[in-house]
């Protein structure tokens, strides 16, 4: 099973929005139930320039993506922000952790990003188990952090620091 990654084109609008219809993905993440399929088209519309939207495809079907965000404030254009999402029936396959490492790969060698910011639940085990693999770590905990489900939930602020480069 190859995992091919590739940045996103307005044509995936439809198949995003499938991903994020499924309860058991979006609970995990800040989008709300029933997304449209005109909010996925004007998302995909429009990226602004210091946001990098990719893919993950399988034998040609989308089954996951994964947004950088850099940041445009003068004294923290050294930071990015992620958030990625992988079909329910893809996960557990390598998906989360191909589409992070590519991103990854992006900021550090292609944006000059020292730092990468991920916000994950708490109970979200699975994930937190990736991002630390992939050298994050948790730098606190925030209290009622969204609303979830009827009730608030906790977060947790993970951070990457990528060394500087000698010699």
């Amino acid at each position: 099973m190859k995992i091919e990654i590739r940045h996103a084109e307005p044509e995936d609008a439809e198949a995003l929005q499938a991903i994020h219809a499924d309860e058991a993905l979006y609970a995990d993440t800040l989008q709300l139930p029933m997304p449209s399929k005109t909010l996925w088209r004007k998302r995909l519309a429009d990226i602004p320039d210091n946001m990098h939207f990719l893919v993950a495809e399988i034998e040609g079907e989308l089954v996951g993506c994964l947004g950088l965000e850099t940041m445009v404030s003068k004294r923290r254009r050294h930071v990015a922000s992620f958030g990625v999402s992988v079909k329910t029936a893809s996960q557990g396959k390598g998906v989360g952790r191909a589409l992070i490492t590519a991103a990854l790969d992006l900021a550090d060698n292609w944006l000059a990003t020292r730092r990468i910011e991920i916000t994950t639940y708490t109970d979200n085990i699975g994930a937190i188990g990736l991002y630390e693999s992939l050298g994050f770590i948790i730098e606190g905990e925030m209290v009622d952090y969204a609303y979830r489900n009827g009730e608030y939930v906790n977060a947790y602020q993970m951070a990457r620091i990528r060394k500087a480069k000698h010699g």
